[in-house]
């Protein structure tokens, strides 16, 4: 089974390399570097998606090492840093990530690999100390729906938290779903908050993904289960932040020609993998899929998602509220006319508080 308890707590809830680590660092000395990077190459060796990749990483990887290159490197986390640059370069898949993290703890000790009782409760706590991924909800002028959407958690998790929000919008005339910060998680809560944007009946095929580990392809359809059901205009924000699942939800809906993309080209990152302990403390994420969207046969790897209306992140909101509102005026008469008239005319003047974006910490 894809263990998607692990896959979310690498991708959604990981702290950002960038932030230095909040963990005790070590002293390391030769013996330690050599280990990791040996454990790496049989972890690459193991589960990396594209196996000839892997081999040709670990191959350069053990090449630096042997080189001298990580000899000045006398602490984990120094060390760690240095790694995970190179291994993201040799590599060139900006899912593999390595850290020191000496109190990782591979979940599921089951035969099967699925996560114990304590692990799912875990799991819970944590969706919930983060909102179970919907940082905000919101009913814009002009009766404009707005999601906020940071991370996808396990469905079972999460799959209320989505019921509750589409529910809190359902009213609305329009929906913007902002994925500007959303850096990934389970793909099959990005089904399942998909879902909710098809109306009953509507059955869709949105995504599959090859596993090497399993050797099998797994297909996401459309859950057929969710109540509350949103088939008004849709309109997706994105930036260059935006990862990973956060990816999948933009590509699923534009292939599904379900909404229009407003903001930057995403991150392209496509290969949904889980974290492998290595040694001496050391971990790392290896994608182990590949993403395989059932329209267009390939997926967003290295290119990322092009949104239809290109605009900096910072202006994504304005540009697709505008276009909700001119798009429901175009059909308005009366009362409703007018009032969408001055809500364009408080737009344009810059007197509407509307939510404001500022970009996450960069994921590399």
């Amino acid at each position: 089974m894809i263990k998607r308890l692990i896959c979310l707590a690498a991708l959604a809830l990981a702290p950002s390399s960038a932030s230095a680590q909040d963990t005790a660092d070590r002293p390391i000395n030769a013996e330690v570097r050599a280990d990791v990077v040996s454990a790496l190459g049989e972890a690459l060796a193991d589960r990396y998606v594209f196996p000839e990749k892997a081999r040709e990483t670990s191959d350069k990887l053990q090449s630096l090492l042997e080189s001298g290159k990580y000899d000045r490197f006398e602490t984990a986390i120094a060390f760690a840093e240095a790694l995970r640059s190179d291994l993201r370069e040799a590599g060139d898949d900006r899912h593999l990530q390595l850290r020191y993290d000496p109190e990782f703890v591979p979940q599921g000790d089951h035969a099967d690999g699925s996560p114990s009782a304590e692990e799912v409760a875990e799991t819970r706590r944590q969706m919930a100390l983060h909102g179970f991924g919907v940082a905000r909800t919101a009913m814009l002028p002009g009766n404009i729906g707005y999601i906020d959407l940071r991370f996808f958690g396990p469905p079972e998790a999460v799959a209320q938290a989505y019921e509750a929000a589409i529910k809190l919008v359902s009213g609305s005339q329009a929906l913007l779903i902002d994925l500007r910060s959303n850096g990934g998680g389970d793909p099959a809560a990005v089904a399942q908050f998909a879902s909710h944007l098809f109306a009953k009946g509507d059955v869709r095929h949105l995504n599959s993904i090859y596993d090497r580990t399993e050797d099998r392809t797994r297909e996401f359809w459309t859950n057929q289960s969710v109540e509350t059901r949103y088939t008004g205009p849709v309109y997706v924000l994105t930036s260059s932040r935006t990862f990973s699942g956060g990816e999948e939800l933009a590509y699923d809906i534009q292939t599904q020609k379900r909404g229009t993309l407003f903001g930057e080209t995403t991150g392209g990152g496509a290969n949904p993998g889980g974290p492998v302990a290595l040694a001496h403390g050391f971990t790392a994420f290896i994608p182990t899929g590949r993403a395989i969207n059932p329209v267009t046969g390939i997926n967003w790897e290295h290119v990322g998602v092009t949104p239809e209306v290109k605009v900096p992140a910072e202006a994504a909101l304005t540009a697709a509220f505008r276009a909700a509102v001119e798009n429901l005026r175009n059909d308005a008469e009366g009362e409703r006319a007018q009032l969408l008239d001055r809500v364009l005319a408080q737009l344009a003047e810059g007197e509407l508080d509307l939510p404001q974006w500022k970009g996450p910490r960069r994921r590399d």
